[in-house]
């Protein structure tokens, strides 16, 4: 078998290096489809997970760069599908290209040298590198279900513990493997539930349909009949996704009025936009004992509520392709709500697989999200493994309500 790999090798070369960065990406990916089909197996991403940065660091020049493109699409495929909503419906091939182009870029820096310990340190180096401010590329993510841990450390083992055989004697060569024992999960923080009965709404409302007029009345009265249902079953909160009032909360007196009712029953938190001072935001209400309390975003999705350019080309791509509307502004600092006594941190969508919101005192976060803009896709499978992934690092447990995919408490 060496000898027809050796044979094809010598013989065709571009195929085999492309053929090696295919496998390369497809092993990078595994764990995400297979967490999307039900099958989270750590056994499998564990090997999986090795074989692929030790490819990384192997393989030829050119099959790194098809391994980078491919990675960007089997991770990133789905962004371009929001722009259909947009009006520019056109750009989302060329978006789906433009990311494979963008991770063959970030990973191409591993093709600057065949050195496999120099491309140990850049592959870590680049765990550190978010293009765009996207950082849902998280290299050590591939061991969010594994038997390696998801620290920096852990990863750096792994990397030196790939890269040592080729600087040892031949008698030695595979004594270095052992350090990946050292990067076993033996522990991770505590995550712990929250002393409260908590409801997390998922809703199936189709992006096309989730703004039209028509949409409005449907949606209020699902909302009343969730939140009676929940009241009668006793729970403490019910949790809403990210806009599920598609409007401008504040602007609606008479349904604050509603809520603000309701919630002397139980404690109510639902998404909703914000428009203050001619300036629009992306927001979460809570309505608790007859008052309101509102979570700006913090952190926005890059090219979705702003572009991450330079002054000059944000105003003609924000006019261009998306109608004006990436100009979403942002709260200075996290929102912390309180209810009965127990601190929730909120998170919009984006917000919650971003570290930004896992500094200080965080315990539990209440997360919503409106996956819609990326339906049918993986993107709630990787927003999934993503809060996980930040979760387990951070000793949080996340209460996640989302329109399309991905409810559920997330430990």
């Amino acid at each position: 078998m060496l000898n027809n790999i050796y044979d094809f090798k010598n013989s065709k070369p571009l195929l085999f290096d492309m053929a090696c960065g295919i496998i390369t990406a497809l092993l990078f990916s595994s764990f995400i489809y297979l967490e999307y089909y039900g099958f989270t197996i750590k056994f499998l991403n564990t090997i999986f997970g090795l074989l692929s940065l030790a490819l990384l660091i192997y393989i030829p020049k050119r099959a790194v760069l098809t391994a980078g493109f491919f990675i960007g699409l089997l991770w990133f495929y789905w962004i371009g599908y929001s722009f259909k909503y947009q009006g520019v419906g056109y750009m989302t091939p060329i978006i789906t290209f433009g990311f494979g182009i963008i991770y063959m870029l970030f990973f191409g820096v591993l093709a600057l040298t065949n050195k496999v310990y120099i491309r140990a340190v850049l592959l870590f180096g680049l765990s550190f590198f978010e293009p765009f401010d996207w950082n849902w590329l998280q290299i050590e993510l591939i061991f969010v279900d594994s038997y390696i841990g998801i620290f920096k450390y852990q990863l750096a083992l792994v990397l030196l513990a790939l890269s040592l055989p080729t600087q040892m004697p031949k008698k030695y060569r595979f004594y270095p493997l052992l350090i990946i024992l050292l990067a076993l999960n033996f522990h991770m923080p505590k995550q712990e539930d929250a002393p409260l009965k908590i409801k997390l709404v998922t809703t199936h409302i189709k992006q096309e349909k989730k703004w039209l007029r028509e949409s409005l009345r449907p949606t209020v009265l699902l909302s009343y009949k969730e939140i009676e249902k929940a009241i009668n079953e006793h729970y403490d909160i019910v949790v809403f996704p990210e806009s599920f009032f598609p409007l401008y909360m504040n602007l609606h007196p008479k349904l604050i009025k509603q809520l603000l009712e309701l919630s002397k029953k139980i404690t109510i938190i639902t998404g909703s936009l914000l428009l203050e001072n001619h300036k629009h935001y992306n927001v979460t209400y809570m309505f608790d004992n007859g008052s309101y309390k509102i979570a700006k975003k913090l952190v926005l999705v890059p090219f979705g509520e702003y572009i991450p350019l330079p002054k000059f080309a944000q105003k003609f791509i924000n006019n261009t392709f998306f109608s004006g509307a990436s100009d979403f502004l942002t709260a200075k600092k996290p929102t912390d709500f309180t209810v009965k006594g127990v601190k929730f941190r909120n998170a919009i969508c984006y917000e919650a697989t971003c570290q930004e919101i896992y500094d200080g005192d965080v315990k539990f976060v209440i997360a919503s999200s409106n996956n819609a803009w990326f339906a049918p896709s993986i993107e709630p499978t990787i927003q999934k493994l993503l809060m996980r992934y930040y979760g387990r690092k951070n000793g949080v447990t996340i209460y996640h309500s989302a329109n399309y995919k991905g409810t559920g408490i997330i430990k």
